[in-house]
């Protein structure tokens, strides 16, 4: 939460300039409060527990937050009831008269089809192409930042060599970010996935700005200059066992997938799970929540519009 200060304070120009959000007592006296109104379009199978993930990371903050869940019409779930969906979903259509002062877009188990061999794709590019004018800042996900980066840029995924699983050291690349403020040096991110971004992609794009990367898995964080489309390739939201479930699921499925990386002790899969990555899961999306969306959305969400 930004710091209170007097009018003209010498110091306001130094903690600027350190990423340090202060609000003089003009600007506090003038400020109007609301809640934030934030839409979440959940792709993946389990949505009971994506959704639960998500809500734990936007809850770790003072900011009041009003959630909206959507999922696609065009494809039917498999793997959450229909009960589940009926009573806490909507669809695109409930909702594209409105406007959202954030959006989620979560990844989905995809990314292996090419994104127009995914049966719900066309809708999805409706959904993407009305974020641009419904939506103050939208922040996707894994497969989800793929296919925005895919649909807005042109930018293409790439097929690695196996599966991309574990829990792999990154950096930042542009550290004056504040989508990173607060971020250590180094900071650990859950990664599960096929496919990559190359960094030399992102960089050779105008409109976009490489936030933070991996050496082995590539683009990690990227965004519009002005942050109104952020996109995040890991899963920063995993809770401490998901990518131990997924490697079971794996094993029971015949795949013999290998051990995610960096995750059990001694690469033993019957010892408990580490947790390198909860702090920067919840600054991400303080982060996110403050300075990309709260501090900048208009009072009135229905004044959005596009800027490039």
């Amino acid at each position: 939460m930004p710091i209170k200060i007097p009018n003209h304070l010498p110091a306001a120009d130094i903690l600027l300039s350190e990423n340090i959000f202060v609000m003089t007592e003009t600007r506090a006296q003038t400020q109007d409060i609301r809640p934030l109104q934030i839409l979440i379009l959940n792709l993946m199978p389990k949505k009971v527990e994506t959704e639960t993930q998500l809500i734990r990371l936007l809850g770790n903050t003072p900011l009041q937050v009003e959630l909206e869940l959507i999922h696609t019409n065009s494809h039917q779930s498999k793997n959450t009831s229909a009960e589940h969906l009926i009573q806490f979903y909507k669809t695109f259509d409930d909702v594209r008269e409105r406007f959202f002062d954030g959006m989620i877009i979560t990844g989905a188990p995809v990314e292996q089809l090419e994104f127009e061999d995914v049966d719900y794709w066309p809708e999805l590019c409706e959904i993407m192409e009305w974020s641009k004018y419904h939506v103050h800042s939208t922040f996707h996900i894994c497969w989800g930042a793929q296919a925005g980066l895919y649909y807005h840029f042109g930018i293409k995924k790439r097929p690695l060599d196996k599966k991309l699983s574990g829990v792999y050291p990154h950096k930042a690349d542009y550290k004056k970010s504040m989508l990173l403020r607060g971020f250590d040096d180094v900071f650990y991110v859950p990664q599960s996935r096929y496919t990559t971004v190359d960094c030399c992609d992102v960089e050779a794009c105008d409109g976009l700005k490489l936030l933070a990367s991996s050496e082995k898995c590539g683009v990690y964080a990227a965004s519009t200059k002005n942050g109104r489309q952020i996109f995040i390739t890991g899963h920063s939201e995993y809770d401490p066992y998901t990518l131990k479930n997924e490697y079971l699921r794996d094993l029971a499925a015949g795949i013999s997938p290998s051990i995610p990386e960096n995750y059990f002790p001694g690469d033993d899969p019957e010892n408990e799970p580490v947790v390198l990555w909860r702090g920067h899961a919840n600054l991400l999306y303080c982060n996110w929540l403050n300075y990309f969306v709260y501090q900048t959305t208009p009072y009135d969400i229905s004044k959005i519009h596009w800027e490039q």
